[in-house]
C-alpha cells in the first residue's frame, strides 16, 4: 500500500520560504503572483494491507515526525 502525505503550514504562519519564491516569480516577471504557500510532499510504501490500519499508522508517524502539529496540517491519501 502507498501513502501520499501533504503536509503545510496552517494560514497565519509565516513563510519566508513562500515569500521568497513569491520574490523570485515576481522578478522573474510574473506579477499575478501574490502568494505562495511552501510545504513537503512523501511517498510512503507500506506492507500494511488493511487501509484503516494504514492510515493510522501513517498519522502516528506524522503526528510523531513528518509534521509539526503546532504550525503544520497534513492530509493522508492511500492507495493499494
Amino acid at each position: 500500500m502507498r501513502a501520499t502525505v501533504h503536509v503545510s503550514l496552517k494560514k497565519g504562519v509565516l513563510d519566508p520560504q513562500g515569500q521568497a519564491v513569491q520574490l523570485a516569480l515576481n522578478g522573474l516577471g510574473f506579477a499575478e503572483v501574490e502568494q505562495v504557500r511552501q510545504g513537503k510532499y512523501l511517498e510512503i510504501e507500506l506492507t500494511e494491507t488493511n487501509p484503516t490500519t494504514a492510515k493510522e499508522q501513517v498519522e502516528q508517524m506524522c503526528e510523531r515526525l513528518l509534521a509539526n502539529p503546532v504550525i503544520e496540517t497534513y492530509s493522508i491519501e492511500l492507495e493499494s
